[in-house]
């Protein structure tokens, strides 16, 4: 007789899972299963419905469908339920308390005591604690206070916090949002132990090349609706793409040649106490100047101290030609400088205003859109309209927090903030980051459009196709200097990353 083959029951299985809030339906009969010892990626744009249904799977209740467990039907309807049944969350955002020690992290909630007393055993927490982050490679004293620690380092004290669960699927949410390309490395090599050992990882990320290399199957999701599972090894990046937004890209990086005129900024010798020294650079009418280097080289530090965030200690600034005083923001606007920082949620936007304030609170700052310090509110929606349609900002109304949108959506509402005051130079920290891909190309576009109409850019970013595919010239910083410059047509990954690390482009062929 033949054999039959028999089925494996998936570990996770959700079944026609709806979740509806007030005017919208966030999960639409979405379908989602995860086998054992899998890292299944799960993608999609801002607003596709992945965070939802993650918290579905954590307690969220829901209107409609079924969530299977060992092939079980489970009723999850809180966080501690889902830890019991071995479902742990790491969220973008940890909730970590970084004063406490790295042990009482990992192990809050469950911190082991004396016996017959309800004080805490600190050495058994010690041990305990020792013993589990050993298994991530974390090389720490588990004594030491948490914030002291690097981002990535906090990372891993997260999964550790996640392992003591014993769970059956971790959850990572755009895990390497704030780590270097080395951290990504130490991370992924911890998630290769944790399928190795049979935990199954759910991961969430914009970054389709380190799905590509971490993933063994991917699920796509687009306004609230399944769109397809695929293999990693027979799927490729556009294929993705295409199902992410439900049309074909032809290219992320929309750059088009622009007419290059006379320098519109340039920089002279410019220092900041530790930070930066003597950097000096030229942007033309028209061109958009990258800066590339690792984390801490000083991109973020150039840009601020340009637009008068960071206080120089030595230095000139020069716009079209004539040299200007930049001792503060204020300076940089009036000038005609604009900068659009890297953490838009902390330094870009009011979360808890709304749309219209936020668009037009440097206009309206600078007296634009009122008179005698009172808003005109009916100017500001004129404006506000004006750029969410010209950015094409996905919004309910101009009175909505701006909180409530996407990260591309509120990423757009930073760049119409500053657009509004029609500068001559645009700064960019990090345009891009924590975005879905059609919210980046929507953004790239604008970048190339920008340029054509006579507009200086300089954009500092960590992602380097970003980086050569938008650039006119680029710009290497290392240890806050500028240690080298390369042409478009010259640039490679491999010749950047040699100035990046303290190699020479030399020292790369081709």
């Amino acid at each position: 007789m033949p054999d039959t083959a028999v089925a494996v029951q998936p570990l996770l299985q959700m079944r026609g899972i709806t979740k509806r809030f007030p005017g919208c339906t966030a999960l639409k009969r979405v379908d989602f299963s995860v086998e054992k010892g899998e890292v299944h990626a799960l993608v999609g744009e801002n607003g596709a419905g992945k965070s939802t249904l993650m918290k579905v799977l954590t307690g969220m209740p829901r209107e409609e469908g079924e969530i299977l467990l060992e092939g079980k039907s489970v009723a999850i309807t809180d966080c501690r339920e889902a830890q019991r049944l071995g479902i742990s969350l790491v969220p973008q955002e940890m909730s970590l308390a970084p004063a406490l020690s790295v042990a009482e992290n990992v192990y809050m909630g469950r911190l082991p005591s004396r016996r017959l007393s309800c004080l805490v055993d600190f050495r058994a927490l010690s041990e305990n604690a020792k013993r589990l982050t050993a298994q991530l490679g974390f090389g720490y004293d588990v004594r030491a206070k948490l914030g002291d620690l690097s981002l990535a380092n906090q990372q891993l004290v997260a999964i550790a916090k996640a392992l003591t669960a014993n769970p059956k699927i971790i959850v990572m949410d755009e895990p390497t949002s704030a780590l270097t390309q080395r951290e990504v490395e130490r991370l992924f090599e911890v998630i290769r132990s944790l399928k190795a050992q049979g935990i199954s990882v759910i991961y969430i990320s914009h970054v389709l090349e380190e799905v590509f290399r971490i993933a063994d199957r991917i699920t796509v999701l687009r306004d609230g609706e399944h769109i397809g599972t695929v293999k990693t090894t027979e799927s490729n990046k556009l294929e993705i793409i295409q199902m992410m937004v439900g049309r074909k890209l032809e290219t992320l990086f929309p750059k088009v040649a622009a007419d290059v005129g006379e320098p519109v900024l340039e920089v002279r010798n410019l220092s900041v106490k530790g930070r930066l020294h003597d950097v000096n650079l030229a942007v033309r009418r028209g061109e958009i100047v990258g800066i590339a280097g690792l984390l801490g080289s000083g991109r973020s530090e150039l840009l601020r101290a340009i637009f008068g965030g960071d206080l120089k200690t030595s230095g000139e600034v020069f716009v079209d030609g004539r040299k200007v005083e930049v001792k503060c923001p204020a300076d940089g606007i009036r000038h005609g400088i604009s900068l659009v920082p890297e953490d838009r949620k902390e330094q870009g936007l009011h979360l808890a205003m709304n749309v219209r304030e936020n668009i037009c609170m440097v206009r309206s700052f600078r007296g634009k859109l009122g008179r005698f310090g009172f808003s005109n509110v009916a100017r500001e929606e004129t404006v506000s309209r004006r750029y969410v349609e010209r950015l094409g900002i996905r919004l309910a109304s101009l009175k909505q927090p701006v909180g409530s949108l996407s990260g591309g959506n509120q990423q757009k509402a930073v760049l119409g903030k500053w657009l509004t005051v029609q500068p001559k130079v645009l700064l960019l920290d990090e345009p891009t980051r924590g975005i879905d891909v059609g919210a980046k190309a929507a953004i790239h576009a604008l970048m190339s459009e920008l340029a054509g109409q006579g507009m200086g850019i300089v954009m500092a970013s960590s992602e380097l196709p970003e980086i050569l595919g938008m650039s006119d010239r680029i710009l290497v910083m290392s240890k806050g200097r500028l240690v080298g410059e390369v042409a478009r047509a010259e640039a490679t990954q491999e010749r950047l990353m040699a100035l990046m690390t303290g190699g020479g482009a030399d020292d790369v062929a081709g």
